[in-house]
């Protein structure tokens, strides 16, 4: 009888010991959750102080601001504007060139027309 109640006491204290274990891992495993969170919470707030002085940055009157100061612009006046009779006239357009490729093919090749695409000329 002395045996059983020796056994016994050892199996709680093997429980008891692993039960701590378990608590200890589990309140590691929070500590690491709640550090995570907070990492989170410091990143979002740091994303949204940049997106806040992106957009600071970007108003428009900020810029333009800059610009009248550092820059030495001037309003367009309406003499700067030309008539489309100054303009030079477009160049004529290049005649096509031959496919060196398709003359080495073309002579005496019957032409295969793929299914992905159709022939331009030929009814569907």
């Amino acid at each position: 009888m002395r045996i059983l109640n020796i056994l016994v006491i050892a199996a709680l204290v093997v429980a008891a010991a692993y039960v701590y274990k378990i608590k200890f891992d589990s309140t590691l495993q929070a500590e690491r959750v709640a550090k995570l969170r907070h990492e989170l919470r410091r990143e979002r707030d740091a994303v949204a102080v940049l997106r806040a002085e992106w957009a600071k940055l970007q108003a428009p009157l900020r810029i333009q601001g800059l610009a009248e100061r550092h820059l030495k612009l001037k309003p367009v006046a309406s003499t700067q504007f030309a008539n489309f009779d100054n303009l030079p006239m477009r160049p004529a357009p290049a005649p096509p060139q031959e496919d060196p490729i398709a003359s080495v093919i073309a002579p005496g090749a019957p032409r295969e027309t793929t299914g992905s695409i159709g022939n331009p000329g030929a009814p569907r």
